[in-house]
This record gives C-alpha cells, sequence and structure tokens, in this order.
C-alpha cells in the first residue's frame, strides 16, 4: 500500500513536471513575442518622437513666420495708411496751390485790365493832344509818354517874352486848345512846371531862376483858370529852375531848348487801383 502511494506521488510529480515544462514554453514564447511586440514599439515610439520633433521645428518655424508676416503686414497696413494721409493732404495742397494760382492770375488779368484801360485813356489823350496842336512847330511844341505819364512840353519863346513872365497872346491861343481837352477828361490831373535856363537873371519883381520858373508856371494856371474856366483843385503849378535840363546849359540853341513850360497829366493812382479792386469784386 505504501509502495502504492509512493508510485503514485511520482506519477503525479511526473505529470506535473510535463505540464510545467509546456507552460514554461508558452510562457516563453509569449515572452518572446511580447519582447519582439514591445521592440517594434520602442522602435514606432522613438520614431514618432523623431517625427514629433522635427514637426515642432517645422511648427516653430512656421510661427516665427507668421509672426514675421503679421508684422510686415501690419507695417503695410501702417505705410497704406501714411500714405494714404499724405495723398490727401497732397490733394488738398495741391487744391489749394491750384486756387491760389487761380486768385493770382485773376489779379493779374485785373491789373491788366486796368492798365490796359489806363493806356487806353492815355492814348485817346495824346490823340486829342496831337489833334488840337498838330499845327503848330515840333521845336515850339512837343508831346510825349514815359512810363505812362503825358507831357506837353511848349517852348518859351511861344510862351513868354525873354525874362518875363507875363503869358503872351499867341500862347493864349495855344493854351486854350490845351484847355478844350483838359476839360473835356475832367477827371485828369495835371501839373505845370516852369523850367529856365541857367543865366542868372534878377530883374524888379524877379528874385532868381527859382522866381521866375515858379512865377511862370503860376501865370499859366491863371489863364486856364480864370480864361478858360480849368477847374483850378485840378491844377499845380511848380519852379523846376534851371536843375532839371534838357540839355547841357553850353550853347544858345541848348538853353533855348531847356526854357520851357511842360504839363504834366498826373497818372492818378487811386482810380488805377479802384479799377483793379473793382475787377476783383466782380471776379468772385
Amino acid at each position: 500500500m505504501k509502495k502504492n502511494y509512493s508510485i503514485a506521488i511520482v506519477v503525479v510529480l511526473l505529470l506535473a513536471s510535463c505540464v510545467s515544462q509546456k507552460k514554461y514554453a508558452e510562457l516563453e514564447t509569449l515572452q518572446q513575442n511580447t519582447k519582439e511586440l514591445l521592440d517594434s514599439a520602442t522602435v514606432k515610439l522613438n520614431t514618432c518622437n523623431e517625427e514629433k520633433e522635427a514637426c515642432d521645428a517645422s511648427l516653430a518655424s512656421i510661427q516665427e513666420q507668421v509672426k514675421f508676416l503679421k508684422a510686415n503686414n501690419q507695417d503695410l497696413i501702417n505705410n497704406i495708411g501714411n500714405l494714404t494721409t499724405l495723398s490727401q493732404k497732397g490733394a488738398e495742397n495741391l487744391e489749394m496751390s491750384l486756387e491760389s494760382m487761380k486768385e493770382k492770375d485773376v489779379r493779374i488779368q485785373r491789373m491788366q485790365d486796368a492798365v490796359t484801360k489806363k493806356d487806353s485813356v492815355t492814348l485817346a489823350l495824346v490823340t486829342s493832344l496831337k489833334g488840337v496842336l498838330g499845327n503848330l512847330s515840333d521845336d515850339d511844341i512837343q508831346i510825349n509818354v514815359e512810363k505812362g505819364v503825358v507831357y506837353v512840353s511848349i517852348s518859351d519863346k511861344l510862351l513868354f517874352r525873354s525874362g518875363s513872365y507875363t503869358v503872351t497872346k499867341q500862347a493864349k491861343d495855344v493854351l486854350g486848345k490845351v484847355a478844350k481837352v483838359v476839360n473835356d477828361k475832367p477827371e485828369l490831373e495835371f501839373m505845370v512846371e516852369g523850367h529856365t535856363d541857367n543865366v542868372p537873371i534878377k530883374s524888379d519883381g524877379i528874385l532868381d531862376n527859382w522866381d521866375l520858373s515858379v512865377k511862370r508856371a503860376t501865370a499859366v494856371v491863371r489863364i486856364l483858370e480864370k480864361d478858360f474856366a480849368v477847374a483850378p483843385a485840378r491844377m499845380t503849378a511848380a519852379g523846376r529852375s534851371y536843375y532839371v535840363p534838357l540839355m547841357e546849359n553850353d550853347s544858345p540853341s541848348n538853353r533855348a531848348k531847356n526854357r520851357r513850360t511842360r504839363i504834366v497829366v498826373l497818372p492818378k493812382l487811386d482810380q488805377f487801383y479802384d479799377l483793379i479792386e473793382q475787377g476783383m469784386k466782380a471776379a468772385q
């Protein structure tokens, strides 16, 4: 009995040993498979990590590029805004400049119109004077225009006797013709200038050449006022003595040319400016 029991135990142990070896083999196989799977997973994991690091680096680069592009885009937007502002200001400045140029053109045109009108008045005056005095010798009377001013120069021998300031009868006829022209243009004012040569003079009632030139100018003004009704407010009498000669006082003929009475038609600057102002108002 005891022997049978021992045999049974041995049989059980052998069977258990066989089962354990089979199980071990299976476990060993499972372990090997698991190891292979782990190794494969590790390789894949490492590959994934490497790919992730590459992707992270690429993402960082892309993010930097995006950041740069955003900043650059903002700069462009700011520059466009600045250019728009500058363009608007430039357009406004250009518009203001054009408007200013237009105003200047209008002023220039009005001034030209005023000058043209003044020149027309001057031309009409010269034409009228030459029309009534054209039969006289050029040595006795000269009519010319200098810088828009009309000058009528009458020789001494036509108006006065030597050393005298009494107007001759013949001179009154000439002054009457001049008076007719100036009376037809009541808006004009004029100055009568007396000129002498440099030969000193002193006689009863005449102190010197200054005195003689003034007395001659005054005598002409009085004739125009009293005999021909020229308004005295339009006239000025002035003596220039021998200080504004036409020629050098070095010969009898030159001294004769310097002895003269000159009627100067004075430009009325206030009327000239009024013409400009009227033109500017009309242009507004």
